[in-house]
C-alpha cells in the first residue's frame, strides 16, 4: 500500500491539485481587487464606460514587478501592510454591518438546496490554506513556534474561523439573499468610508496576491531552473516563468470576472481535493499495515469524509460551472 504513496504519479496528482489550488487563489485576487476598484470609480464617475478587464489590465502592470521577488523573508513589509490593511477594512465593515441588524425571522434560515454546493465549495475555499502553510513554517525564524496547541497555525486559524464565522452570520444577516461575492460590495457606495474600505480591501488583497503566488513558482521553478546551464540563464528563466504565470492568472480573470462562482470553482475542483479527497486515501494507506482501530474505525471515517469530499467535488463544480455560464439564472 505504501508503495502507492511513494509513486511519482500519486504525488504529481497532489502537486497538480497544489498548482490548481494556488493558481485559482491568484486569479481570485484579481478579481477581487479589480471589482473593488471599480465599485469606487463607478461611484464618482457613474456615466463612465469601463469594463471590469480594463481594471483587471491594470493591476497587472504592478503586480508584475512585485511578484519578482523570490525570498518570503523580503516580503515580510508586504505582509504586514496587507494584514494591517486587512484589519482597519474589517473594523470598518463591521461599523456598517451590525447597524440596524433586522430580526433573524427576516431572512431565510438556509439557503435552497440547489445553492448549497456552491456554499460547499466557497467555505472550503475559506479554509484550504494548505499550500502556504508548508513555505511559511521553512520560512520562520523559529519553525518550532508554528506547531502546538497556541502555536501560530492553531492561533491563526481560530482567529479566521471566528471572523468567517461573524462576518458570514452578520452580513447574511444584514444583507440577507442579496449579499455579494465580497462583503465590501455591499457597503453603501455613496459614502466615504466605505470607499475607503474597499480600496483599503483591494490594497490588502493585491499585497497578498504574492503569498499565494509563492507556492505555484516554488512548485514550477525547480523544473525550469534545471533545464539551463548557467547561473544567469537560470535567474532569466525563473523572470520569464514568474511574468508567464502572474499573466496566466490575469488571462484567467479575465475569461471568468464573476467573483462568487469563481471562488466556489476553485474550492470544489482542488481545494477539496486536497482537503477532503487526498488526506483520507493517505490515512487509510498509512494506518493499513499496522491496523484500522477498533471495527476498523479509522476505515469508517475516512470512507465518509471521502463521499462526502466526492459529492462536494462534483456537486460543487457542476454548479460553480451552471453559475459562471450562466450568470443571470439562479
Amino acid at each position: 500500500m505504501h508503495i502507492i504513496l511513494k509513486h511519482p504519479y500519486f504525488r504529481r496528482m497532489i502537486t497538480t491539485f497544489l498548482f490548481i489550488t494556488q493558481i485559482g487563489f491568484c486569479c481570485v485576487y484579481f478579481v477581487f481587487v479589480a471589482f473593488n476598484i471599480k465599485e469606487v470609480v463607478d461611484h464618482y464617475f457613474p456615466h463612465n464606460f469601463i469594463n471590469v478587464k480594463v481594471y483587471l489590465t491594470l493591476i497587472l502592470l504592478p503586480m508584475i514587478p512585485l511578484n519578482l521577488v523570490r525570498n518570503l523573508k523580503y516580503l515580510t513589509p508586504v505582509s504586514l501592510a496587507a494584514a494591517a490593511l486587512t484589519v482597519l477594512g474589517l473594523a470598518f465593515s463591521f461599523f456598517y454591518i451590525l447597524q440596524d441588524l433586522p430580526d433573524t425571522d427576516t431572512v431565510k434560515p438556509v439557503a435552497s438546496w440547489a445553492q448549497l454546493p456552491l456554499y460547499f465549495g466557497t467555505a472550503i475555499y475559506a479554509f484550504e490554506g494548505i499550500g502556504v502553510i508548508l513555505p511559511l513554517e521553512n520560512n520562520m525564524k523559529r519553525p518550532e513556534d508554528f506547531g502546538g496547541s497556541t502555536g501560530v497555525l492553531n492561533t491563526g486559524m481560530t482567529i479566521v474561523a471566528c471572523l468567517y464565522t461573524t462576518v458570514g452570520f452578520f452580513g447574511y444577516l444584514k444583507y440577507g439573499e442579496n449579499v455579494k461575492g465580497s462583503i465590501t460590495l455591499n457597503l453603501p457606495p455613496d459614502q466615504f468610508i466605505s470607499q475607503m474600505v474597499r480600496i483599503a480591501m483591494a490594497v490588502a488583497i493585491f499585497l497578498s496576491y504574492t503569498l499565494q503566488f509563492y507556492v505555484p513558482v516554488n512548485i514550477v521553478e525547480p523544473f525550469v531552473r534545471n533545464q539551463c546551464e548557467d547561473q544567469r540563464t537560470k535567474d532569466l528563466a525563473s523572470t520569464a516563468l514568474r511574468i508567464v504565470l502572474v499573466v496566466f492568472t490575469f488571462l484567467l480573470a479575465v475569461c471568468i470576472p464573476n467573483l462568487g462562482p469563481i471562488i466556489s470553482l476553485v474550492g470544489a475542483v482542488s481545494s477539496s481535493a486536497l482537503a477532503l479527497i487526498a488526506p483520507p486515501i493517505i490515512d487509510i494507506i498509512t494506518f493499513y499495515p499496522v491496523g484500522l482501530g477498533k471495527y476498523n474505525w479509522i476505515l469508517w471515517k475516512d470512507i465518509a469524509i471521502l463521499l462526502f469530499g466526492l459529492c462536494g467535488f462534483f456537486f460543487g463544480t457542476y454548479a460553480s460551472l451552471d453559475q459562471i455560464l450562466n450568470p443571470g439564472i439562479n
